[in-house]
């Protein structure tokens, strides 16, 4: 049992419940068994008791979007847009294999535990023929880590020379990407409600993926019961293209096949005119919000305000480490407060508002809600205890504010399902130099293969 105490919290449940001195008490179970103020009490049993004092905790963020293999390719092409970065990096990605995807993924998950995840997602969908098994390579990284991990299969089948944007070297036929998709949730996926690791079925673009693909990548998350994931409206570069290819806007291809529902979650949706707002309130499609990475390629500004004003869901999401390469989970909080003042005014979003996001907005986008996503008596321990009283955050009074608004944040404590995977900033169950250096070896190896 562990007990948390003297310590603002943060709930982000339905009523935005706030306790200035309060506690949570953690069961051997790895649930919330008490959230409260003031001290927790007495208990007749050996209890770990975590003094807050000076900190504030909240719910583990989530990271609904990213690209992990990417942490080898930081840097490059600087300045270019979505479509030219792209090409520029398809040739370099060609060259990945097992050990530099496991490299990365242990580099980039460790980055989001210090920075405040507990739940991260990745869009794989690069998947060279000699390269091994590349998802498992991140699998065994996220379990040494100790986060929850949410990967999606990803895929391409439509090369160049078929009218799409990647290399035809580096995308695979339709039936063995299906194939390996079912494989892939059939061997990893965990459908229970305190699941460390489940699956997602993620086509990578309307640029990238067949008509085909889509639609029957679609029926195979619903026959087997999981989420769906893919790349939509993210530049006007991708909005002519689906007005040439297929003579609509890109949700209005998504509508046609059979891409928009609960079960569907967006990344980056950017480029949204008012009827594809309402269709994807309507629909209970999710988005997930990628802000430093939209500004990075320059690709605009979602419309966070107009999407929550309809319902649907958003969380927040990093994005690859090669198109933000800051890549902090914690910072991003507040590039998408910053963002959604510039589009919508000084009301558009709150220090809480992005709480929410990137909590348990990321929660509903993943099908989580459930059971993570706030402070919750019943609840996954699936929490982040952030020290706020050094030098840049000390004389902010409102903690939140402090979190949102301030510099990033040390993670005094993250637990997951009650169990440690960052203490006083350093990583529990890994050490960052390694990973720094096996992560480096890996950049430098497919840099010069490449």
């Amino acid at each position: 049992m562990i007990i948390i105490e003297n310590v603002t919290v943060h709930t982000v449940d339905a009523n935005e419940t706030e306790y200035a001195d309060g506690h949570v008490v953690i069961g051997d179970d790895g649930r919330i068994v008490a959230v409260g103020a003031g001290h927790a009490g007495r208990y007749n049993r050996s209890v770990r008791r975590v003094d807050g004092t000076g900190c504030l905790l909240t719910p583990g963020l989530v990271n609904t979007h990213h690209h992990l293999y990417q942490w080898l390719t930081r840097g490059l092409a600087a300045d270019d847009n979505l479509f030219g970065w792209l090409t520029t990096l398809y040739p370099i990605w060609g060259r990945l294999d097992a050990e530099a995807v496991g490299a990365a993924a242990g580099a980039g998950l460790g980055w989001l535990a210090l920075s405040g995840c507990t739940l991260s997602m990745d869009h794989h969908y690069v998947f060279p023929r000699d390269g091994g098994d590349v998802l498992a390579a991140e699998i065994e990284a996220a379990q040494q880590i100790g986060l929850r991990f949410h990967p999606t299969r990803g895929s391409m089948d439509l090369g160049r020379s078929q009218g799409g944007l990647p290399p035809d070297n580096i995308v695979e036929d339709t039936d063995e990407a299906l194939a390996a998709t079912e494989a892939a949730i059939d061997r990893w996926h965990d459908p229970s409600g305190d699941a460390m690791l489940q699956i997602g079925v993620a086509p990578c673009s309307p640029f990238s993926v067949t008509q085909r693909l889509m639609t029957e990548a679609a029926a195979l998350a619903r026959r087997k019961g999981v989420r769906l994931h893919t790349h939509l409206a993210e530049t006007d570069d991708e909005e002519a293209f689906c007005q040439k290819q297929f003579g609509c806007t890109p949700v209005e291809y998504a509508e046609r096949l059979g891409w928009l529902g609960e079960d569907v979650w967006l990344a980056h949706g950017v480029h949204l005119d008012d009827a594809a707002v309402a269709k994807l309130g309507a629909t209970g499609t999710g988005v997930a919000h990628c802000p430093s990475s939209n500004a990075r390629l320059g690709s605009g500004i979602a419309r966070v305000r107009d999407l929550l004003e309809v319902g649907a869901p958003v969380g927040l999401g990093v994005d690859g480490p090669a198109s933000q390469e800051a890549g902090h989970l914690g910072e991003e909080m507040r590039i998408a407060l910053y963002v959604a003042r510039l589009r919508g005014g000084h009301s558009a979003l709150s220090a809480r508002g992005s709480l929410r996001l990137g909590t348990m907005g990321g929660a509903k986008l993943l099908g989580r809600q459930a059971d993570l996503g706030s402070i919750e008596v019943g609840k996954l321990a699936d929490l982040v205890l952030w020290r706020l009283d050094d030098l840049g955050h000390d004389g902010i009074d409102d903690k939140v504010t402090a979190l949102v608004f301030g510099p990033a944040a040390t993670v005094e404590l993250a637990l997951v399902g009650g169990r440690p995977v960052v203490e006083r900033g350093e990583l529990v169950h890994a050490d960052a130099s390694a990973l720094t250096r096996r992560a480096r070896r890996a950049h430098r190896r497919l840099l010069k293969e490449s």
